[in-house]
């Protein structure tokens, strides 16, 4: 057996240490562009679409996939399910949790970046923990100071006006943010539902400050079978 595991979350690397015992490959999309050192032997940067995906499995000899890559990866997600369907390579998807709202959060749900604008008075400072991919679809938020945090420093300029990047490298402690809230007079936080413990200081910081947060639904799962945790991960390749 020879797994492929697609990484890009802390779970992944959790997972990858589970399997230093197994013949392995953890593949990384590249972002960001200094990863942390894997567990095992890595490749990093895309596929090149269905095709070259397909042609990696074969090449590589993969005989079974486990998907570690971010709740909101769903169009990766959803070709990999499909391709290992089509060739009868066994797949499972490592879906950590959703966050929960718990007493004193002030979180609004909303459907896409865009709905955001909705809920967002002109001249409010929005502080956006969604990361670089997605953030030309908060353009009309029109009047207000968009922070956008991100992990590598930026290679071009900010996409619209009225907004600036911000570089920091997780994780960020309860402490951290709380400061950093502060010192940039945030209004509102912008999140994706992504779950997970060490990314959940951010909402923790915004509870205490009293701050209201506008959190990103998850898209819609598809019809291939998940595990919510490392353990089932790994009990699950051991079944293989």
């Amino acid at each position: 057996m020879t797994l492929l595991l697609l990484g890009g979350t802390g779970e992944a690397r959790q997972i990858a240490a589970g399997l230093q015992s197994q013949d392995a490959v953890i593949s990384l999309a590249g972002a960001p562009r200094n990863p942390d050192a894997q567990p095992l032997p890595t490749r990093i940067g895309g596929f090149g679409g269905e095709a070259g995906f397909l042609s990696y499995l074969q090449e590589a000899g993969i005989t079974a996939v486990l998907d570690a890559t971010h709740p909101y990866a769903q169009r990766i997600t959803a070709r990999t399910a499909a391709i290992c369907h089509a060739q009868g390579v066994p797949y499972m998807q490592f879906l950590r949790p959703p966050w929960v709202a718990e007493l004193g959060d002030n979180w609004t749900e909303i459907g896409a970046e865009k709905e955001a604008a909705d809920h967002i008075p002109r001249r409010s400072i929005v502080f956006l923990g969604t990361g670089r991919q997605t953030l030309v679809r908060f353009a009309n938020l029109q009047g207000c100071e968009v922070i956008c945090r991100q992990i590598d420093p930026p290679t071009e300029p900010f996409p619209f006006a009225g907004g600036r990047y911000l570089v920091g490298r997780p994780p960020f402690s309860v402490e951290d943010e709380l400061a950093l809230f502060q010192d940039l007079g945030v209004d509102f936080l912008v999140v994706k539902n992504a779950g997970g413990t060490p990314s959940r200081t951010k909402l923790t910081a915004a509870r205490q400050l009293g701050l209201p947060v506008l959190m990103i639904a998850r898209p819609p799962q598809g019809d291939w079978p998940v595990v919510e945790t490392v353990e089932g991960a790994l009990a699950w390749v051991n079944t293989l």
